[in-house]
């Protein structure tokens, strides 16, 4: 499909997955002012966190931690698992069950586990099984409306528990943050959106370059999640592979396998999140990284990520992965809102 010709999208795009990646920075607002309204808890004996979640559910969380890093009083653990880990029990270890549909099986698990363990429990989703737990045993269920696919929902995943953390007092108050984050995306947006012919389309190009690709996103500290995300908005929306990797780390080891298969190498395309908020040591490795794939044949792009605060630049980089992925679906002719394989998966794990 020529991404030029907008409007044939519909006809891949049955469910306007399009929209859903439009409405980004009004959910994220939504998501703040939904939370502004819910029920909070005593935090007076609260020293850790853990909030259980699988993919759109938990990749709000892993964005809320790499934010807070450096500013938050309390550790904050992402689960994604079964099964809480020894150390987590009594009520100074809030665990937070986060699913978007209520019935995930492994948060439903975490979920009875903090209870028999005397954890302080809450839950957050848009219903389901969950949420009926919660409240016939007197536990805090936060609740959204959202219609659609949970990766779709990664602005209520994020906004619902910045906003949780923020009145709890583990950090400053974030209501100025996710204004200036909301406003930066809704200046980005007309710039990458749909109608923008690719000459003049950041997105729709890198999108191309993508295809009959692997993509390997690297990212470093507050853009790490980041780099998870457009991974996993490749897998589900363009139904095609895709990895990351974090510097420092990928210094320590990916280095070394860029000799063999040639081949391989040439059907990578490594793409390089960039900021100025990195430590400066973090940003020369990224340089010399990049130089590196360049010498072993890889594809490279390196993306500057820009935002007024720290917030709205890791909120642009999202809005921009997720409108890559949905170029990248155009251009493969694939609906970028079904994931059969998943759904095929889940039910394989019923029988």
């Amino acid at each position: 499909m020529n991404l030029d010709h907008a409007a044939q999208f519909k006809e891949l795009d049955l469910s306007n997955m399009l929209g859903a990646i439009q409405s980004l920075p009004d959910q994220l607002q939504q998501a703040w002012e939904t939370a502004q309204q819910q029920p909070l808890l005593d935090q007076k004996e609260i020293s850790r966190v853990i909030v259980a979640g699988m993919g759109g559910s938990a990749i709000g969380a892993d964005i809320l931690a790499a934010y807070i890093y450096d500013e938050c009083k309390i550790p904050l653990t992402v689960l994604r698992g079964y099964q809480l880990p020894d150390w987590a029990g009594g009520v100074q270890d809030l665990v937070i069950c986060s699913s978007h549909s209520g019935n995930t099986e492994e948060t439903l698990a975490v979920f009875d586990e903090a209870q028999e363990k005397s954890c302080t429990v809450m839950t957050v989703s848009t219903g389901g099984k969950l949420n009926q737990l919660a409240r016939e045993q007197g536990k805090i269920a936060w609740s959204f409306q959202h219609q659609g696919q949970p990766r779709a929902a990664v602005g209520f995943s994020f906004g619902l528990l910045l906003n949780l953390f923020s009145r709890l007092g583990f950090m400053p108050e974030q209501s100025g943050e996710i204004a200036q984050a909301v406003t930066g995306m809704r200046k980005l947006l007309p710039e990458i959106d749909a109608e923008i012919p690719t000459v003049s389309n950041f997105a729709k190009r890198i999108a191309g370059q993508t295809i009959g690709r692997m993509p390997v996103v690297f990212s470093a500290e507050h853009l790490e999640p980041v780099a998870r995300r457009w991974k996993t908005q490749l897998n589900e929306i363009g139904k095609c592979p895709a990895q990351f990797e974090f510097i420092p780390e990928a210094d320590h080891n990916t280095l070394a396998g860029l000799v063999c298969p040639e081949d391989l190498l040439y059907k990578t395309y490594a793409l390089f999140l960039t900021s100025d908020r990195y430590h400066e040591r973090n940003r020369k490795r990224f340089d010399l990284t990049a130089e590196q794939f360049m010498v072993a044949g890889t594809c490279i792009d390196k993306i500057a990520c820009k935002g007024v605060t720290k917030l709205a630049e890791i909120w642009n980089a999202i809005l921009l992965g997720d409108m890559i992925s949905f170029y990248a679906a155009m251009l493969y002719e694939v609906d970028p809102t079904p994931v059969e394989a998943l759904e095929d998966f889940k039910r394989a794990m019923r029988g």
